[in-house]
């Protein structure tokens, strides 16, 4: 009986049970719709082999097909499961943040940000493994495709949101920890030639605007905000908001997980910190 019901509750999966029910719903209101949700959802048996199967469409090609790309995927998932809770992460992430996604299915269908973040745990994956040259060629694919550069080096965390997935780089020893949201046109990069661990440390928490750039090995410190299209050279201490070019501190960052709460607006008279 005991055994019974531990394995019920392993087959437990909310996020993949609610993407069913919304992608049934799709085939009804718009059957036209009907193969792309059979063959993108309804005919897969977990979560991870729908999104396996969704990436490996959009990037597969004349010089590498789609079947080469499942297999690469398969085999990066085997040697890290943790990649599918990550994945289920983000799209409860996206959900949540964005006021223009209804539905747990949209980021796994149609969003460009979701998506290449998941390219990039699978090309993370196959990097370590040491397949680097299927690493890189899944990075070039996604940049083509998604507008969204990551190096497969970087490390990236659970629960990211990457709001419209336009004109984005991440740098090779960049660090994006849990819990953080990204806007469109942000750039996590390097300041020259140096080698080495050159880029930010984006700690959990944070808000990353539109259009801003975060140059270096500097860090973000957790629940911090950065202003739209500023521009960041040095370090910013947690809980604070910095705006600019270059960025200063102009104020606390006004609650507790920016990221979360996805409030850019800075308002006037803001007190501000104390000198650290």
């Amino acid at each position: 009986m005991r055994q019974a019901a531990l394995a019920q509750t392993v087959r437990l999966d909310p996020v993949w049970d609610r993407i069913r029910e919304e992608a049934g719903d799709i085939t009804n209101k718009e059957p036209a719709l009907g193969g792309f949700i059979f063959a993108s959802i309804l005919n897969h048996d977990s979560f991870e082999k729908a999104l396996v199967h969704r990436l490996a469409q959009r990037l597969g090609n004349a010089d590498i097909g789609s079947e080469l790309i499942v297999q690469a995927f398969e085999d990066a998932i085997e040697a890290e499961p943790e990649i599918g809770h990550s994945a289920r992460a983000d799209i409860m992430a996206t959900f949540e943040r964005d006021p223009a996604c209804h539905r747990y299915v949209d980021p796994l269908l149609y969003f460009k940000g979701y998506q290449a973040i998941q390219t990039h745990r699978m090309a993370h994956r196959l990097w370590l493994l040491g397949r680097k040259d299927f690493a890189y060629y899944l990075q070039s694919r996604s940049s083509m495709i998604s507008s969204v550069d990551i190096h497969p080096n970087a490390t990236i965390g659970k629960g990211i949101m990457v709001d419209h997935g336009h004109d984005i780089v991440i740098g090779e020893t960049a660090v994006v920890e849990d819990n953080v949201s990204i806007m469109q046109g942000v750039t996590l990069g390097g300041t020259g030639k140096e080698s080495g661990d050159r880029h930010p440390k984006i700690r959990h928490g944070v808000l990353v605007g539109a259009g801003a750039k975060i140059l270096g090995n500097i860090e973000i410190g957790h629940c911090s905000r950065v202003a739209a299209c500023s521009v960041v050279l040095h370090d910013v201490p947690p809980n604070r908001t910095v705006a600019g070019v270059p960025a200063k501190i102009v104020g606390y960052a006004g609650c507790a997980e920016p990221a979360r709460i996805m409030d850019h607006t800075i308002a006037q008279g803001e007190e501000q910190p104390a000198a650290e």
